[in-house]
């Protein structure tokens, strides 16, 4: 007679988004020899680029780690998965509340505490420069930045989105998987046709893209999901998406911000 079993949603709310990010990343990394679809060629990725791709993979196993540790923290001073489920009865139009509250709050933190790691030298210097060491942007070099920066920026950013939206760690499985597709898409240097992300979200690769190079780097701040404290606060960099003619795509900002 086989034993059944069963895994909490807690640890799959923990460790989903690692699976999920190692899976999507992957795929990116297939495609990545398409080159009439990149921003960036493959050549440019070599030489621009200021840290190896094994050093990556260990700052963003590192980020993991740290975040797989305060998500089961988190899980455990919430309450159970049989809690949270008995607290709240299923409503899609309550899943939709919570998935949008947590995005907004997820890019209202990100948004600001992104934008001051640029404007405060110590931490640019010291914590955030690290992440633009990835010039051109490749999916698995998502989530390389500083430790510090990454406690700061995703794990507390997503603790918050958590706890504000009121979701279930079962909801939380779906979200943070999303976030976590999403952000990798947004670093994957491609724009492939029928790239749902760029139908529905104005801020995509191309979008931030724009950020990691030098003329960028004081606009388009937002992240993940939606450039709307940009457009508010005046930090959005318009830019067009024009072929480049040895292959690809390429990111131009409009004139006078160039000239700026």
């Amino acid at each position: 007679m086989m034993m059944g079993f069963s895994v909490s949603d807690e640890l799959l709310g923990t460790v989903a988004p690692i699976v999920v990010y190692w899976l999507y990343s992957g795929i990116y990394v297939a495609l990545s020899s398409l080159e009439s679809y990149r921003l960036h060629s493959k050549a440019e990725e070599e030489e621009k680029n200021l840290v190896s791709k094994s050093s990556v993979v260990k700052g963003v196993l590192l980020q993991q780690l740290v975040q797989a540790v305060v998500a089961i923290i988190l899980f455990t001073v919430t309450g159970s998965d049989a809690e949270a489920d008995k607290a709240q009865e299923f409503s899609l139009l309550v899943l939709i509340r919570q998935f949008v509250v947590a995005m907004i709050v997820l890019d209202t933190w990100q948004y600001f505490m992104h934008r001051y790691m640029h404007h405060n030298k110590f931490l640019y210097k010291h914590i955030h420069s690290q992440h633009h060491r990835l010039i051109v942007p490749y999916a698995y070099g998502a989530l390389y930045n500083h430790p510090a920066e990454g406690l700061i920026l995703d794990t507390v950013g997503g603790a918050l989105s958590f706890l504000i939206s009121g979701m279930s760690p079962r909801t939380s499985i779906f979200f943070f998987s999303f976030a976590t597709i999403k952000t990798v898409d947004d670093h994957c240097g491609l724009c492939l046709p029928g790239n749902l992300f760029h139908m529905v979200f104005k801020n995509n690769s191309a979008y931030h893209d724009v950020h990691h190079q030098l003329y960028g780097s004081k606009y388009n701040f937002s992240q993940p999901f939606f450039s709307m404290w940009d457009r508010v606060l005046g930090t959005y960099m318009p830019y067009s998406l024009e072929k480049r003619e040895e292959g690809g795509f390429e990111a131009r900002p409009t004139k006078e911000f160039k000239d700026d």
